[in-house]
């Protein structure tokens, strides 16, 4: 096999192709030849396990590169690392077909493109085929920089993505990317309708605070007086609870999922079952108001109550009350997966053997289950600026943070978010239901918003936030950066002593999921994280408090109390933020059971609250979670009696004379679902 170098026309472009076979250890300079390919061109090869294939870039200091894979006959994974081997994305997860790759550099020289196999068996051994498609200077133009953020979601053979920016009640920007159907070749338009997932939340608050406008309901009502066959907990839940996450009750998605119930595979989802759930939970997680805890049920129950105020379904309540009078014919509440959508996309998700159509999350009335198209989302957002459905109070009222009963406000409203951006004031709200992902972002100062929504589920929504950087930098760059951007802003990585760490280095446990510890250390001058059962991942400092995990999207911030010693660590990620409690010294003491240990833990667990059994066994010195339709799970220790693993933790519980009699299993927003042992 020889190198390969791919070149665009009018400018010199080496892109070198090397198989890096274990038993070659010189790498690329073992090979002699270089051959150049213009883009456009294709390169076959083959590839096989334990082999990876290395394309290099000689790019410069902010340039753009799209390509793709077209796996023939091998599942390709790609990952692209910068001139420092760091990794600045990873793409995989789609088996066959053609998989798109793109990347940004930061800085000038030799990037990388590596290509492996994904399985490790001789068999997945294969053919496989790549062309370099764009090479050029990321644009400074917003328009072009948000085609070429779009680029990989783009053609016939993708799942598709749509964008739509506005300003002052004109238009600055809409366009739309890829396919809204595979199966019959329908491109994504801008009327396609698509799920908006969780963005309909705002929706479902703004039903609500029109009944109570018209005073059929009020926010400090007991929600027993509208749903009166829910259970009569300690403390009351009232409407506001709902709509703020601040209910204590149990989420839905993440108990059914302890049940066995696999949303990713279609499982069927009834509203009805909420009430069900909410009847058989013992106690309220935390109390109203008291824990902000995103809650899929709350929002569900909020529909619930929409209905029972009005007398109409609640998909009949939002087009005559809401989308009618807005003329938003675009949009419209599902009422269950099976219902139809005229003009819909339906979502994809890449699997190993190509992208599988799932269809929606059942049970998502109130939570989700909002279709609408770019244009009405526009129309939604201009309602906010210039009220013509609803009032002026109410919308205030939901894009105002709500305050936890410790006087801490929560940075959320009415099924919005609330914070800022370059210094203005942002409210926004994500979704992504089972393969859609959807967000819509409004900055009310400069009356300006941004929706990006897609049907493929590798989609970044949050492509949203810095596209809204390049179209809104006149307002971004007038001197109204916050206090902590400007700290970053100040702050110079190469700086940093990476013995300042040590201060942070120690065990955290997520106040969610208390079972689950995550630790932090520093080896020479290399600083690491390590979620509970996974390997070490190397952190980056970005101010002398917040570290990123590169190519993960993810990161840290380490918070002080008030005697200014280290009390606890908040983890940023794609699902919100996560606060974990530094462990004291005598808690962080490692735990490391042995085989005679681990069999006090084996045996069968069955849970009455949601009837089912988990079955745990000891096998090659661990411990083994199995459940009839959840993938079984390698268990790790974490504090005693407690462990974690297949994104569940468990506490186990013992009787007075020390026998283990069951347990308490979380899963983040859903926690202390207790199972007992079978005799």
């Amino acid at each position: 096999m020889k190198p390969v170098a791919l070149r665009r026309p009018g400018r010199h472009l080496p892109l070198t192709l090397c198989a890096a076979i274990p038993i070659l250890s010189a790498g690329c300079a073992a090979w002699g030849q270089t051959t150049e390919l213009q883009p456009d061109r294709t390169v076959a090869a083959a590839l096989s396990p334990g082999q990876t294939v290395r394309y290099t870039i000689d790019a410069g200091e902010n340039e753009f590169f799209l390509g793709e894979v077209d796996q023939i006959s091998v599942d390709v994974d790609i990952r692209i690392l910068d001139p420092a081997g760091e990794r600045i994305g990873q793409f995989g997860g789609l088996g066959q077909g053609v998989e798109r790759f793109s990347g940004r550099t930061s800085v000038a020289g030799t990037h990388t493109i590596e290509l492996s196999v994904a399985g490790d068996d001789e068999e997945d051994a294969g053919d496989y085929e790549i062309t370099l498609l764009r090479y050029e200077p990321v644009a400074t133009d917003p328009k072009a920089l948000a085609d070429q953020m779009m680029a990989r979601f783009d053609g016939p053979e993708s799942p598709g993505a749509a964008v739509r920016v506005w300003r002052d009640g004109e238009t600055l920007y809409s366009q739309t990317y890829g396919t809204a159907n595979l199966t019959y070749g329908i491109p994504f338009e801008p009327d396609t309708r698509t799920n908006i997932g969780s963005t309909s939340k705002q929706f479902t608050a703004f039903a609500i605070m029109l009944q109570a406008e018209r005073g059929l309901l009020s926010l400090d009502d007991d929600i027993r007086t509208h749903i009166p066959e829910l259970p009569e907990f300690d403390e009351t839940i009232q409407v506001r609870h709902l709509v703020t996450h601040t209910s204590g009750l149990r989420e839905f998605l993440n108990l059914l999922r302890m049940t066995g119930r696999r949303l990713d595979r279609g499982d069927w989802i009834d509203r009805s079952e909420l009430i069900d759930i909410v009847q058989r939970q013992p106690a309220l997680q935390n109390a109203p108001g008291a824990e902000w805890n995103y809650n899929n049920t709350a929002f569900g129950l909020a529909a619930t109550i929409v209905e029972r105020t009005s007398g109409q379904d609640f998909h009949v309540f939002m087009e005559e009350n809401v989308f009618g009078p807005l003329d938003m014919t675009g949009s419209m509440v599902r009422p269950s997966p099976r219902h139809m959508v005229p003009n819909m996309s339906e979502g994809y998700t890449p699997t190993g053997d190509g992208y599988r159509q799932i269809g929606d999350l059942g049970g998502a009335v109130g939570a989700g289950s909002v279709y609408s198209t770019i244009g009405d989302l526009q129309t939604w957002i201009e309602n906010y600026a210039d009220p013509r459905v609803g009032t002026r109070a109410s919308i205030d009222e939901m894009m105002t943070s709500f305050v936890l009963t410790d006087g801490e406000e929560t940075g959320y409203g009415y099924g919005l978010f609330i914070d800022e951006q370059g210094g203005l004031k942002r409210i926004h709200h994500g979704g992504a239901d089972v393969a859609h992902r959807s967000m819509l972002v409004y900055y009310p100062e400069i009356n300006a918003g941004i929706t990006t929504q897609s049907n493929h589920a590798q989609f970044d929504s949050d492509t949203a936030f810095e596209l809204a950087e390049a179209f809104f930098a006149d307002a971004m760059e007038s001197g109204k950066e916050s206090a902590a951007a400007a700290t970053a802003d100040d702050f110079d990585p190469e700086d940093y002593d990476p013995e300042d760490f040590d201060e942070f280095a120690g065990r955290y446990a997520l106040d969610s999921s208390p079972a689950i510890v995550f630790t932090f250390t520093r080896d020479g001058n290399t600083i690491y994280g390590q979620p509970p059962g996974a390997e070490r991942l190397e952190m980056l400092p970005v101010s002398d408090s917040t570290f990123r995990i590169p190519g993960t999207g993810a990161s840290v911030t380490f918070v002080r109390g008030e005697d200014g010693t280290v009390a606890a660590a908040v983890l940023h990620g794609d699902g919100g933020d996560q606060r974990a409690t530094r462990l004291a010294d005598a808690a962080a003491v490692e735990w490391k059971p042995g085989a005679e240990d681990l069999a006090d833990f084996a045996g069968r667990f069955f849970s009455d609250e949601i009837e089912t059994f988990y079955t745990f066994t000891v096998e090659e010195g661990e411990l083994v979670m199995h459940q009839r339709r959840l993938d079984s799970a390698t268990l790790t220790p974490g504090e005693k009696d407690n462990f974690s693993g297949g994104g569940m933790s468990f506490a186990f519980e013992r009787d007075r004379n020390g026998q283990v009699i069951g347990f308490y299993v979380s899963n983040g927003r859903t926690r202390d679902v207790r199972f007992g042992r079978v005799r």
